[in-house]
């Protein structure tokens, strides 16, 4: 396996330029996710990294070795397709040996690794099917299978879930984790869905418009995200955002545009009246009575069997709280909720960036 250094790398389209100076190093059986919304470039960036799109300025490595001026073929990376990609007239077994075919590989070995990969994904009683004859999640299975045979130094995932259903790729998720956990192999995975981000990676690279917003592991990212977008990407449902300034009668606080006070822990660079944003994660509250928390006029209440998410309105802001208990309050009644304080995140109204400790 590899380490793969991408190097302030750009990319552009005639005069456009989507991918800004892009800097990521990934170590060597590492698995990273790149996540982001649809036209960010994950994708294009993927695509540099396989060959499929030229790099316009910067260096993207694999190893020791530079990659710009070399072939997809010759680079040593398998790639699993949105679409599967195979082929229809071929049974699962020859898709499957189909790399180690080109190279005329020894019938045996060929074999070897055919069975060895089936037995992995728990393909091997479809090795003489077609993938016409095969599922959806067989399907991303035999592609996968595809990949491992190759044996390559770097592993690259294009969305390889999105035409599954909900069930189906949750299923296959962990799958792709176990896989990743056996086999082994520097992995570069895209996606545009956050959990799977959360659920799979070591590393995660937030990107939006063509930037990278912020790099760091699952977790690290939920409890410290560095700016507004990465805090309202990453956790599901969104974060809660609301516009205010801060005050500092004696206990610092935040003031929300109706003008209710929220404490706030001791942070840096706290000014009185300076304008910021307060995120809440929606199961970071509790619902209080008396004069704590902010109150909020419930608009719509959503049993999800484990949880009850509740959509509220504190003035013209929409606040989303999520409870274990089983509240049902009627749509229209006002209730009294609390953030937690340990769990709170301010950013500045200008820059979007995180004030922190």
């Amino acid at each position: 396996m590899a380490t793969v250094s991408v190097r302030n790398v750009r990319k552009s389209f005639g005069p456009v330029e989507v991918i800004h100076g892009v800097d990521i190093d990934i170590a060597d059986g590492e698995f990273v996710v790149l996540v982001g919304p649809s036209g960010c470039g994950k994708s294009t960036l993927l695509r540099m990294i396989a060959g499929l799109e030229s790099v316009t300025s910067g260096e993207l490595a694999i190893g020791e070795r530079v990659v710009n001026q070399v072939p997809p073929k010759e680079r040593d990376i398998a790639m699993v397709f949105q679409n599967y990609a195979l082929y229809p007239h071929m049974t699962v077994f020859a898709n499957m040996a189909f790399s180690m075919t080109l190279r005329k590989a020894p019938r045996s070995e060929v074999e070897q690794r055919v069975r060895e990969a089936a037995e992995i994904l728990g393909l091997t009683p479809l090795l003489d099917r077609f993938p016409r004859q095969l599922s959806g999640g067989q399907r991303q299975r035999v592609a996968m299978g595809r990949a491992i045979v190759r044996d390559p130094q770097v592993f690259l995932f294009d969305e390889p879930l999105s035409n599954l259903d909900a069930k189906l790729r949750v299923a296959m998720r962990t799958e792709i984790k176990a896989l990743h956990q056996r086999v082994g192999g520097t992995t570069i995975y895209v996606t545009h869905d956050q959990i799977e981000a959360m659920t799979m990676a070591d590393k995660i690279v937030v990107m939006q418009g063509g930037n990278v917003e912020q790099i760091g592991a699952p977790l690290d990212l939920y409890d410290a995200p560095d700016n507004i977008f990465v805090a309202g990407f990453i956790g599901s449902p969104a974060m809660n955002f609301l516009k205010g300034r801060v005050a500092l009668n004696g206990r610092p606080s935040f003031v929300t545009a109706e003008g209710q006070h929220i404490a706030l822990p001791p942070l840096p660079g706290l000014e009185e009246g300076r304008p910021a944003v307060l995120g809440m994660r929606p199961e970071h509250m509790t619902l209080v009575s008396g004069e704590e928390g902010f109150a909020a006029k419930v608009m719509v209440t959503e049993p999800t069997g484990a949880e009850v998410q509740i959509l509220a309105r504190h003035g013209a802001e929409d606040v989303v709280a999520v409870f274990r208990e089983r509240h049902r309050p009627a749509p229209g009644e006002v209730l009294r909720l609390a953030p937690d304080p340990a769990r709170l995140h301010l950013f500045d109204a200008d820059t979007g960036r995180a004030i922190r400790a």
